[in-house]
């Protein structure tokens, strides 16, 4: 169904709720926030869903105008589909890529058959080498960090095709430092804090840092071209990071990938 159509009302109350995976950006604003996202984040994301519906519905409204918006519908919420219980490590990115075809909706990530991957990921990759010795992969496919509770959440979580920054303070802001905030607070059953690293690579990432209370932080530079020359390189984020884990009692992040998706 395309994004622009729209529901009548009648329909609303005579047919059950769409799957997520089956409809634009205007519908995916009516559907219950626990069928939107994971149970645990449902609850935590409940004081800014009027935010969360609002930016949904301003995407429909792009969609109606003609824009190509990134990632697509059933992708735009997916870092919120793990469960925030099993989060251990957080990566922060600025938006999703612009490239048509590469957002997937887990920051630094892209399709598995996308060739070339983008030049970020690439030099991310080169770090891992260099850290851990894990070869470089020709593919995006990010999703067994994912598994392992590596939350991929971009400050902003879309784009209009070709440009780069373009859903910037239209609403996603606040939902995202809500579910930051979320993460960085979370307890165990004796009252001690979770275990969690965060990651944060590049200015806007940095701008999270006072959301994150005592949470141990990683940060560099971008693994941008521009910038990775300038502290990303040798920053070792990836032996840190289960160095910290270890330290918390929560063993350790694998992050070699599969030589193919």
């Amino acid at each position: 169904m395309p994004a622009s159509d729209a529901l009548d009302s009648d329909a609303l109350f005579e047919l059950e709720s769409p799957s997520p995976d089956a409809v634009g950006f205007a519908e995916l604003a009516l559907l219950p926030l626990d069928e939107l996202v994971a149970p645990d984040w449902a609850g935590v994301l409940a004081p800014v869903e009027p935010q969360l519906r609002d930016v949904l519905a301003f995407l429909g409204g792009e969609v109606a105008g003609g824009h190509a918006i990134l990632p697509a519908p059933s992708n735009v919420l997916r870092a919120f589909r793990q469960p925030l219980s099993d989060v251990r490590v957080l990566i922060v990115g600025q938006d999703p890529y612009p490239t048509p075809g590469h957002a997937v909706g887990l920051s630094f990530a892209v399709d598995g058959a996308t060739r070339p991957i983008p030049r970020s990921l690439a030099n991310i990759y080169r770090e891992l080498d260099a850290d851990l010795g894990f070869a470089p992969r020709i593919h995006g496919d990010l999703s067994r960090w994912a598994d392992q509770g590596v939350l991929l959440l971009n400050r902003v979580l879309s784009v209009r095709a070709g440009e780069a920054g373009s859903h910037r303070n239209k609403g996603w802001e606040a939902i995202t430092a809500a579910a930051i905030t979320a993460v960085a607070h979370r307890v165990r059953a004796d009252g001690t804090p979770a275990p969690l690293v965060a990651i944060l690579w590049g200015k806007d990432a940095g701008t999270v840092r006072p959301l994150l209370g005592s949470t141990p932080v990683i940060a560099s530079a971008h693994p941008s071209p521009l910038s990775a020359a300038r502290g990303f390189f040798g920053s070792r984020p990836f032996s840190r990071t289960n160095a910290l884990l270890r330290e918390q009692g929560d063993g350790t992040v694998e992050w070699e990938l599969p030589p193919l998706p």
